[in-house]
């Protein structure tokens, strides 16, 4: 398993967030972007999650609102990594994958893009 600390790896995330394209990141309205150990179940299967609700399954939707987050779990991402230049690719992959989430775009169709 390819190892950083806490704050380096948020540093990869960081960097692979910025490097994102505007439209996909400009549209983001009340989301905030998280690094936790790993998920609560402890396992090392999911490397990140979308939790909120999408903008397509938005009624109201306004002031006030708790904001979603999109979280990147760092030991499971790290234990699929052999180097830095694997944990960026796969950094970016799963902050695609769970931005398209918050556009409302599901797995399947995640999948059939080549983004699963």
């Amino acid at each position: 398993m390819f190892e950083l600390t806490a704050e380096q790896f948020e540093r990869v995330v960081t960097d692979e967030l910025d490097a994102l394209p505007d439209d996909m990141v400009d549209g983001l309205e009340n989301v905030v972007f998280v690094v936790e150990d790993r998920p609560e179940d402890g396992s090392l299967d999911l490397l990140g999650l979308y939790d909120g609700i999408a903008l397509t399954r938005r009624g109201q939707y306004g002031f006030g609102e708790m904001p979603d987050r999109i979280i990147l779990y760092r030991e499971p991402l790290l234990s699929i990594c052999d180097d830095e230049e694997q944990l960026r690719e796969e950094v970016h992959v799963t902050l695609v994958h769970e931005i398209a989430h918050f556009y409302g775009i599901d797995d399947d169709k995640l999948h059939e893009l080549g983004w699963g």
